[in-house]
C-alpha cells in the first residue's frame, strides 16, 4: 500500500511591501494599532499592475520542486487552490504547466477559498494512494486579492494581501510519515456572506454589478466570530482521534492567518501552548489560500520542522469551506 507525504515546500511574497503606516495616512485615522493588537499584521506585501495570480505561484512552486530534489518533468499532476485566479477559464493551474514546462502533468484548479490549500493537499493524497502513476504532485495555495480590493473599505484592503505557497506531496511507502487523514467541513448557508460575486453565471459583469461593486471583494454579511473558534477545535479532534492522538501531541499548527484571537482561542480550547501555533501574519498580512502553505514553507526555511513531528493543519475560508488535515513530518528542514 502507498501513501503520500510532503517533499518539499517553496513560498513566495510580491516586492511590494506595505507597511501599517501607509493606511493610517491613506484613511488619515489609526489602524496601525489595531491591526497590531487584534490582527497581527505590522506589513503585508501587494502585486504589481503587472503581475498575476501565476506569477506569485512560480517562484514558490519552483522553490518547493528544488527543495524536494525535483524537476518540472517530474511532476504528474498540478492542483492550484486559489479563488484569485488569472482567468475564470482556463484553469490557472495550465499557465502554470506551461510556464514551468511541467509537459507530463495533469492540471486542474480548486476552489474552497481559504481553505483550499489543506483541500488540495487531501486530493492530492488521494490521487497518491488511488494510483501508481502519480508520484510527485504540485499542490499550491496561491492568492491575489489585491486585485480585487475596493479600496473605500479600509477593514479589508489593510488586511488582505498577496502570495504564494507550494508544496511538493510525493509517493512514500512508509506507514508512519505520511500525510494521515483529513476532514473537510461547510457550512454553505454562508456563501451570500463574503466573496467576490460578480464574473460568473449568476451576476455577469454588467454596469449595474460594477455599480454595486459586486466585482469587488465584499462581505456583505457578519460571519459569526465564534465560528473558528468552535469548529477547529472540532475538527482537531475528529482528525487526530482517528490516530490515537492527541491535541497535546501535536508540535506545529498551521492555522488560517487572519485573526490571531481566533488562532489563540483554539489553542487555549485544545490546552495546547500557543507558541506552537506558526504564525506569518505579522509579515505578510492574510494571504488566504496562500497563508497556510506559505507558514509551512516559512517554518521549514526555518528549520523547525524534524522528521517525525505531527503536524496539524486547519484552514477556513468563504463559503463556509474547512479542512483539517494531520501529517507525520517526513524530514529534518
Amino acid at each position: 500500500m502507498s501513501f503520500a507525504t510532503i517533499t518539499g515546500t517553496g513560498l513566495y511574497a510580491p516586492e511590494n511591501i506595505v507597511d501599517n503606516q501607509f493606511f493610517n495616512t491613506k484613511y488619515d485615522k489609526d489602524i496601525d494599532s489595531f491591526l497590531k493588537t487584534s490582527r497581527n499584521i505590522y506589513q503585508r506585501h501587494f502585486m504589481s499592475d503587472d503581475q498575476a495570480t501565476s506569477d506569485l505561484i512560480l517562484p514558490a512552486a519552483e522553490q518547493a520542486m528544488k527543495n524536494a530534489g525535483i524537476q518540472a518533468n517530474d511532476l504528474d499532476l498540478i492542483i492550484i487552490a486559489t479563488d484569485t485566479p488569472d482567468y475564470v477559464s482556463p484553469s490557472t493551474a495550465a499557465v502554470v504547466q506551461y510556464r514551468l514546462g511541467a509537459t507530463k502533468a495533469g492540471t486542474f484548479d480548486l476552489n474552497t477559498a481559504c481553505a483550499g490549500f489543506a483541500t488540495a493537499t487531501d486530493v492530492a493524497a488521494k490521487f497518491i494512494a488511488a494510483d501508481p502513476r502519480y508520484q510527485h504532485i504540485l499542490v499550491v495555495g496561491a492568492y491575489g486579492m489585491s486585485k480585487y480590493f475596493d479600496w473605500n473599505d479600509f477593514k479589508v484592503t489593510s488586511v488582505f494581501a498577496d502570495g504564494a505557497g507550494a508544496a511538493i506531496v510525493s509517493r512514500t511507502e512508509d506507514p508512519t510519515l505520511r500525510i494521515h487523514n483529513a476532514q473537510l467541513y461547510t457550512e454553505g448557508m454562508y456563501h451570500d456572506y463574503m466573496g467576490i460575486y460578480a464574473g460568473g453565471t449568476r451576476f455577469p459583469i454588467s454596469p449595474e454589478t460594477i455599480e454595486k461593486r459586486q466585482h469587488l471583494l465584499q462581505f456583505t454579511k457578519r460571519i459569526p466570530p465564534e465560528t473558528n473558534g468552535t469548529h477547529w477545535p472540532a475538527l482537531s479532534h475528529t482528525v487526530l482521534d482517528r490516530m490515537q492522538a492527541r491535541p497535546a501531541d501535536v508540535t506545529h499548527w498551521f492555522l488560517t492567518q487572519i485573526n490571531i484571537a481566533s488562532i489563540w482561542e483554539t489553542m487555549d480550547k485544545l490546552e495546547v501552548p500557543r507558541e506552537r501555533a506558526h504564525n506569518i501574519m505579522d509579515r505578510f498580512g492574510y494571504t488566504g489560500s496562500a497563508c497556510i502553505p506559505m507558514a509551512i514553507a516559512d517554518a521549514a526555511n526555518a528549520k523547525k520542522l524534524k522528521k517525525g513531528d505531527l503536524v496539524m493543519v486547519l484552514g477556513s475560508g468563504g463559503g463556509m469551506s474547512m479542512a483539517a488535515m494531520a501529517m507525520r513530518w517526513s524530514y529534518d528542514t
